[in-house]
């Protein structure tokens, strides 16, 4: 039924493996979110060569959604950025931002996900989506590649995005356990076979991301993601829990799109 958390395959993936067998993973990011919808802006106009040949899609937290919109809905993309800004702006509203007391974060989050899904979202997601997810009690990471519905698919996405207190306190029940955010465990989902394409609005060793210069080469290791010890990345770390103006959110898109657009250019997959 899972996928487990991804371990180094027995045998040895050839170069040609590598090349044939592409997956696409974008990292957990809050309302950065934004970047990965810039970024699959970018792949959907420039990059149709490269999705072709994507077996797997995945993510963890807001990198889940992007993936599976990028998977099953794909001319959704504006409907999903108008729905991240009106969500942004709700949240933006509240006194304490999405802890305010009484806000319904998981409701309205639901509400994105179900009026932007596909009715048939859980066949074409079928083990070609991976979403990561954490367990409550054993706090250990599963990525969920089996749906055997639209609302089981559903679940599973909330369970990916719900972080503790900040969405709520009561976890998202599915297959008879609670789960929690799939970034606390694993924030940038590795698949072990192929090539895995990265992407992420954060500073780090990834293949499409923001790129800080003048600071010195240091990265820490946050639930399997490396990011760059920098301001500008602890700004975007305040920026993903707590959304900036939707000014600075078209600028995080665009910046997604170009980042994108020059990966694209450097592994001579631009269209």
């Amino acid at each position: 039924m899972y996928l487990q958390e991804m371990k180094k395959p027995v045998v040895a993936v050839t170069a040609q493996d590598r090349m044939s067998h592409v997956n696409l993973s974008f990292s957990a990011c809050g309302f950065l979110g934004i970047y990965h919808l810039g970024a699959a802006s970018a792949l959907l106009r420039h990059g149709q060569r490269l999705l072709r040949t994507v077996k797997i899609f995945a993510g963890a937290s807001a990198g889940s959604l992007a993936a599976a919109v990028l998977l099953t809905a794909p001319d959704k993309l504006k409907e999903s950025k108008d729905f991240l800004y009106s969500f942004s702006e709700d949240v933006r509203k509240q006194t304490l931002g999405a802890v305010t007391p009484r806000y319904n974060f998981m409701e309205y989050l639901r509400g994105g996900i179900e009026s932007i899904l596909p009715f048939k979202a859980h066949e074409i997601a079928e083990s070609r989506l991976c979403i990561s997810i954490t367990n409550t009690k054993s706090r250990e990471n599963l990525l969920v590649s089996k749906f055997a519905s639209r609302e089981e698919l559903i679940k599973v996405l909330l369970a990916s995005c719900f972080i503790p207190v900040y969405a709520g306190i009561k976890a998202v029940e599915y297959k008879g356990e609670k789960w929690f955010d799939g970034g606390f465990t694993n924030s940038l989902p590795i698949l072990p076979i192929g090539r895995t394409i990265t992407v992420s609005p954060f500073c780090g060793r990834h293949n499409i991301c923001p790129e800080d210069i003048g600071h010195v080469d240091l990265y820490l290791k946050v639930a399997k993601q490396d990011i760059l010890l920098s301001t500008a990345n602890l700004e975007r770390l305040n920026q993903a829990l707590f959304p900036p103006s939707q000014e600075q959110m078209e600028s995080i898109f665009q910046d997604g799109f170009e980042d994108a657009v020059k990966f694209l250019q450097t592994e001579n997959w631009f269209e």
